[in-house]
């Protein structure tokens, strides 16, 4: 059985191959989320400002405008240089500051899901109403309206805007800050051909 065990994590200790993907992988996740968000703030700056300052309907930060810029430029910087796996160690920093801000000025008090759920070790009294708020919801559009059509690319679900996806998405950015970008990065081939140590 021993032997059996070594011959296992022998074959999980050849590194070569997670040295590849492992980062990629990442990367090329995290780069879309960050662009979307990113580019969604910029195409209306006017808005994103406000929200970033307003206090009765948004976050009620100071120099909304400076904060706000700060964000989006990371976001869709970020996803441009996590995509190509250039500055990636670097760019993580700033990338986890914005989650870390997120967690906790937008979604903190949500709670941990973002999918309101009614059963499991994270829901609350929050989405067990909110599940049964969707229940009723979807009796009255099975009787009446057109439900299949309706749920054709999709179910109904009811956004909790909790934690989850800012804490994965921190969680994954403190694994590039340690990984790199890999092999398949910018980063990887830059040291290779001037040794800067990236």
């Amino acid at each position: 059985m021993r032997n059996l065990i070594r011959r296992a994590n022998t074959l999980l200790n050849y590194h070569e191959p997670g040295e590849f993907f492992a980062a990629l992988a990442l990367r090329l996740y995290l780069a879309p989320v960050f662009w979307m968000a990113g580019t969604r703030k910029l195409n209306d700056m006017d808005s994103t400002t406000a929200w970033f300052g307003n206090a009765d309907w948004g976050l009620g930060l100071p120099l909304p405008a400076l904060l706000a810029w700060l964000a989006t430029l990371t976001e869709v910087l970020g996803a441009m240089l996590l995509f190509i796996g250039l500055g990636v160690r670097w760019i993580s920093i700033p990338l986890m500051i914005t989650m870390l801000v997120a967690g906790l000025a937008v979604h903190w008090q949500n709670g941990w899901l973002a999918i309101a759920s009614g059963s499991g070790l994270f829901a609350t009294e929050r989405t067990i109403e909110a599940t049964e708020k969707l229940s009723r919801a979807k009796s009255i559009l099975r009787e009446h309206g057109n439900i299949d059509w309706l749920t054709e690319q999709g179910n109904f679900v009811v956004l909790n805007n909790g934690i989850e996806f800012a804490a994965t998405y921190f969680v994954m950015l403190l694994a590039l800050l340690y990984l790199g970008s890999g092999k398949a990065g910018a980063d990887y081939w830059i040291n290779r051909r001037y040794h800067l140590g990236l």
